[in-house]
């Protein structure tokens, strides 16, 4: 089996005991941003990955979701946030970088400029990796989508005088959480292996959930971000997939395909052991 993981801070509660050995995952680790762990999974290269909500409505007929394990916030993320040189009413035609890693949150934000600020940016992709936070900036534009450990750390430095927190737009908009991240099984996939591989996910998760204190300074190390800032991002995050996160999610999935953005599918789950 093959297993995808993303290595920024906000899956640390969920593999910090699985990257530490403290519970051990029958599979091969595979790590890479969402969008990459999307297109290795969509490929048949991955058997179980955390990918992008959008991924799955996608390509809900080739996947399973795991229960009761995703990446979402009921209202601020911190880590998802348009990084805006004017108010958002005046990006209207104005430049917008969007970030390549995540297809949930671009199509977020489509949604949110459609149907909440009313503007209609012109959109460009780029890289927005924290390696990359000095090109980034260079670049012309009035605004840019960055996600992950990156916002965390252009947040610190308040290069930007709007800044506007995708998580919290939405719950202002919809009342509801928003879910971020999911974790999607092939539906070819071996069904024991893959509920060997949840229960082993679900009790890091609980191993993780019970020492967010050690896992925000491995999170400060990692980012140059504060201990402080860091505890506080991963204690906002919500981990588990329950009626109101589901909820969110339905809904999300409903918006886009009203507006064409992805297929209208349903949710499937893998049974669990």
């Amino acid at each position: 089996m093959k297993v995808g993981r993303i290595p920024w801070i906000n899956c640390y509660p969920v593999t910090g005991a699985i990257d530490r050995g403290i519970v051990p995952v029958d599979a091969d680790l595979v790590t890479g941003t969402a969008s990459e762990l999307n297109d290795l999974l969509a490929a048949g290269e991955l058997d179980v990955s955390v990918v992008s909500a959008v991924e799955y409505a996608r390509n809900a007929a080739a996947y399973h979701l795991l229960p009761d394990l995703a990446i979402s916030a009921d209202g601020p993320v911190h880590s998802v946030a348009l990084f805006s040189k004017r108010p958002v009413e005046e990006l209207d035609r104005r430049t917008v970088l969007r970030t390549a890693s995540s297809r949930t949150s671009v199509l977020l934000l489509e949604l949110l400029c459609r149907h909440r600020w009313g503007v209609a940016p012109n959109f460009a992709t780029a890289r927005a990796e924290s390696a990359d936070l000095e090109s980034l900036v260079s670049l012309p534009h009035e605004a840019v989508l960055v996600i992950g450990d990156a916002a965390l750390q252009l947040s610190a430095r308040g290069s930007y005088p709007w800044v506007l927190d995708l998580g919290a737009e939405w719950k202002a908009w919809t009342g509801l959480p928003f879910v971020f991240a999911v974790w999607a099984a092939r539906r070819e996939a071996s069904a024991a292996a893959v509920q060997a591989i949840h229960r082993q996910l679900l009790a890091s998760r609980a191993w993780g959930i019970a020492h967010l204190d050690l896992l925000a300074e491995a999170a400060a190390a990692a980012t140059g971000v504060s201990v402080s800032t860091c505890r506080a991002y991963l204690g906002t995050l919500d981990y588990a997939l329950g009626g109101a996160e589901l909820e969110g999610l339905t809904s999300f999935f409903h918006r886009l395909a009203q507006d064409q953005l992805a297929p209208a599918g349903s949710l499937s789950f893998i049974t669990a052991a």
